[in-house]
C-alpha cells in the first residue's frame, strides 16, 4: 500500500531530524533505519499500529524512539497524518483534527 505524507507532516519530519541533529546526534542513523522499517511496516500490514485517540486513526510507536506516527487508512494508501514525541503532550484542534 502506498504511503502518503500529508503536508503538516513536513514540520514533524524537520522537528525530528533536528532532535537527532542537536540533541542526539549519534542515533541519527540508527533512528533513520527504524523509522524506514517502520515505513516498510505500513506498508506491508497497515493494521500494525494500534487504535488511536482520534475515531478512524492508528499510532505506530517507531520502535526504540520516542517517535510514533499517527496515521489512517484510505482505501489506497496510507495517510500520515502527525509524527509525535510520545514523552510530549498531543494537543488536538477544536475540530478534532491533530494539531
Amino acid at each position: 500500500m502506498k504511503i502518503v505524507y500529508l503536508p503538516r507532516t513536513r514540520a514533524d519530519l524537520r522537528w525530528m531530524k533536528e532532535y537527532y541533529t542537536q540533541v542526539f546526534p549519534e542515533g541519527a542513523r540508527y533512528a533513520r533505519r527504524r523509522f524506514q522499517n517502520a515505513e516498510q511496516l505500513l506498508k506491508d500490514n497497515p493494521q500494525a499500529g494500534r487504535p488511536g485517540a482520534l475515531s478512524g486513526t492508528r499510532e505506530l510507536v517507531i520502535a526504540r524512539t520516542p517517535f510514533l506516527i499517527l496515521y489512517r487508512i484510505q482505501a489506497d494508501r496510507i495517510e500520515i497524518l502527525r509524527i509525535w514525541d510520545g514523552r510530549s503532550f498531543r494537543q488536538l484542534s477544536p475540530t478534532g483534527d491533530p494539531s
